[in-house]
């Protein structure tokens, strides 16, 4: 055994994550009689991001309460809850480096379902120039100091702006407005989307963060090119949300290049076998209820694999082209079922069409009867696989107007 472990041992499946899919997978598995069913969960509560999401809208639950409901299931069907603990590397292909407060494991499992969720993108990596001033905040540091500490005006702000077009930004006004923090302005980067709160600033950008020691203020270009600073001493960025895959991708987990979360076929298998992935770890943001809905269906993949089914083949690519941003999964099995693709647009749509092609061979096309809207996703069914060659190229998903 290596001296930097000080404990070593095993178990049938361990869940990495303690959000809406790592808990409904465990739910299953645990209760399906998978074994030893292990969630580490790194924060010192288990439910993920809805825990700070004082809204409804998870599946006619508010956040906390669809958090503590997924909790309770997972350990009355027998799961081993751990808070506090994070996987760090791993130590083989199912072995992980887990940091506990007893100090350092290596557990070596039969299967691991990674469900670390997504974060949103820091405003460093957002381009946005200026100084480094107090006051700015993303959407889950404003959520946690409201819902989860009881912070309020005196300790987050005076005047606020939001900073995003998607319902994220409605979110973050309401909790702002909990907190009475009087709210400037929405600044919201596309001409359209769902309603929002308060004073709305349309096709704007900020250009720059006004203020030293505390912010002062946003530099804005409005739709029409002109420029203005709005005062504030708070500002708010939302959405723009990354899969957290620095565990999957540390383990030799291949990435989706569009996505930029483990590559997955209809089984939220990866290509290690036995490594399987669900959740918002796949592509960022999606609801709660549709984060759990795929830890169910990885449960499903999970336990045939521990009766002894065989790892498939890599199977074919999917392509996201024209207007379609993204979609999960990201590779077919032609022979097996035929999944439910996640699609989202890049820009609002009304009445696309949509095409899948193989080498130039047309699978499918059909005129989508909807308006798309880019901070939603549509499901939609591959019933085209059965015509995929299992022999042939990547199958290419194109949504053009």
């Amino acid at each position: 055994m290596n001296s930097g472990h000080r404990l070593e041992r095993t178990a049938d499946v361990l869940v990495v994550g303690g959000g809406p899919a790592g808990l409904a997978a465990a739910a299953m598995l645990a209760a399906a009689g998978a074994g030893r069913v292990e969630v580490l969960e790194r924060e010192r509560a288990a439910g993920g991001v809805p825990r700070h999401c004082a809204r409804g809208g998870f599946g006619g639950l508010t956040g906390p309460a669809f958090a503590r409901r997924a909790v309770r299931a997972a350990v009355r069907a027998g799961a081993v809850l751990r808070t506090g603990v994070s996987a760090t590397g791993w130590a083989g292909p199912l072995s992980l480096v887990v940091t506990a407060p007893t100090g350092v494991e290596r557990i070596t499992a039969r299967a691991v379902v990674l469900a670390t969720g997504a974060r949103e993108r820091p405003r460093s990596a957002r381009l946005v120039p200026g100084s480094r001033p107090a006051g700015v905040l993303s959407t889950g540091e404003l959520q946690q100091s409201v819902e989860l500490f009881g912070l309020r005006r005196e300790r987050i702000g005076r005047r606020a702006v939001v900073v995003g077009s998607d319902p994220i930004a409605r979110h973050a006004v309401r909790t702002l407005r909990r907190a009475g923090v009087p709210v400037a302005a929405v600044v919201a980067d596309r001409p359209y989307g769902p309603r929002l709160p308060g004073p709305v600033l349309r096709g704007a950008t900020v250009l720059e963060l006004v203020g030293r020691g505390r912010l002062s203020g946003v530099l804005v270009r409005g739709a029409d090119g002109r420029t203005g600073l709005l005062p504030c001493d708070t500002v708010v960025f939302t959405g723009d949300w990354l899969p957290d895959h620095e565990l999957a991708r540390s383990g030799g987990v291949s990435l989706d290049p569009a996505t930029r979360g483990p590559s997955v076929d209809g089984g939220l298998r990866t290509l290690v076998p036995g490594v399987f992935a669900a959740g918002n770890l796949l592509r960022g943001v999606e609801p709660g209820t549709v984060a759990a809905a795929e830890g169910r269906a990885a449960a499903d993949a999970v336990l045939a694999h521990l009766a002894g089914a065989p790892w498939p083949a890599p199977g074919l690519t999917l392509k996201a082209a024209g207007a379609l941003r993204r979609l999960t999964p990201g590779r077919l099995h032609p022979g097996g079922p035929a999944p439910t693709l996640l699609l989202r647009p890049e820009v609002r749509l009304v009445r696309p069409l949509l095409t899948v092609r193989q080498e130039g061979r047309l699978l499918y096309e059909r005129r989508l009867p909807a308006l798309l809207e880019p901070h939603r996703s549509l499901r939609h069914p591959a019933v085209w696989a059965p015509d995929a060659d299992a022999a042939g190229g990547p199958v290419v998903v194109t949504l053009t107007p």
